[in-house]
């Protein structure tokens, strides 16, 4: 037998797993019935050719701020979905080194806005002011780079893919996508939630959280809030707004502290993988990651100022 005191932690943390996976189990179904149907309805987009047309019809704006028109298609597919989505769209259309690394900076902002905008919903933000943040915080980095980056001639290599002409294979690779998408989100949803649990249980986040709380005054963010930036920044958004909605459900995250780690990241989440992604086909990591950061700081701060101009009307 083991000593009581093992007994005891092996009983919390049982408590820890099964409590865990039953808000896992829920919280996950709930993203994929989110996830599935906005990637069918892009691959239908995508496979008749309309995303192009939308394309077209943007393209004028682009070139304000120094884009072609093929980069409306990229940016539009990053709107719809992920990141590996986006570079296969940049990678097939042979985007000059300069003109990708605005639109990386943009699409790392401005990814997945469905899917991540419902979660962020959920968390108590309005949609509205969620979309909108993302979208002038993309057209704002693109515009202070393309005043910035040296114009260049290079351009990456045109590592085409070929593309599927016959509805049925295309339909079963996005079968094949999802399938491991889903498998994907439903362990990483259970495994987050269960370390979250964990280490609320055991009073072990306010230790691991100590060293950046001078970082989260600088970005203007609360201290509760700490656990889900960092999630946030290390596997991003959709897996952060998993744990966040449990915090908010069970009373643990105010309303306005979500509302300000919302407006953080975002613009500012998947500080890792997302930004190595594109560095693995020749982008610079410092300027993928140090203009969200800065436009997440920038927002934060203006979100703040306009709840105390509201709460000082209030009290008049």
């Amino acid at each position: 037998m083991g000593k009581p005191g093992q007994n005891k932690i092996s009983v919390r943390l049982a408590y820890c797993v099964k409590s865990s996976l039953r808000q896992g189990t829920k919280t996950a179904f709930w993203l994929l019935k989110l996830t599935i149907p906005v990637s069918f309805g892009v691959f239908l987009l995508d496979f008749f050719g309309i995303l192009n047309v939308i394309a077209g019809w943007v393209a004028p704006l682009f070139k304000l701020i120094g884009l072609s028109g093929q980069a409306s298609i990229v940016l539009i597919t990053s709107f719809f979905t992920n990141i590996y989505s986006t570079i296969a769209v940049m990678t097939t259309l042979g985007i000059g080194y300069r003109e990708g690394t605005i639109l990386a900076v943009m699409c790392l902002i401005s990814h997945a806005l469905i899917v991540e905008t419902a979660i962020q919903k959920r968390t108590g933000s309005a949609p509205w002011r969620m979309v909108t943040t993302r979208l002038t915080a993309s057209f704002i980095a693109a515009w202070g780079l393309n005043l910035i980056l040296p114009v260049e001639t290079t351009t990456l290599a045109n590592n085409l893919i070929s593309e599927t002409k016959s509805f049925s294979p295309a339909f079963l690779k996005w079968i094949i996508d999802m399938s491991v998408t889903t498998v994907k989100i439903i362990i990483l949803v259970n495994l987050l939630l269960i370390l979250q649990k964990i280490l609320n249980e055991f009073g072990l986040i306010k230790w691991i959280l100590k060293p950046f709380t001078p970082l989260l005054r600088i970005m203007g963010l609360p201290s509760s809030t700490g656990f889900l930036w960092m999630i946030a920044y290390t596997l991003g958004l959709s897996y952060g707004g998993a744990i966040m909605i449990s915090e908010s459900e069970e009373g643990k995250l105010s309303p306005e502290d979500a509302d300000l780690l919302n407006h953080h990241i975002a613009i500012s989440h998947s500080q890792l993988e997302d930004p190595l992604l594109f560095v693995a086909i020749g982008y610079n990591m410092g300027i993928l990651i140090v203009p969200r950061i800065l436009l997440s700081i920038i927002y934060v701060w203006i979100r703040k100022f306009e709840i105390w101009i509201k709460v000082g009307k209030a009290k008049r």
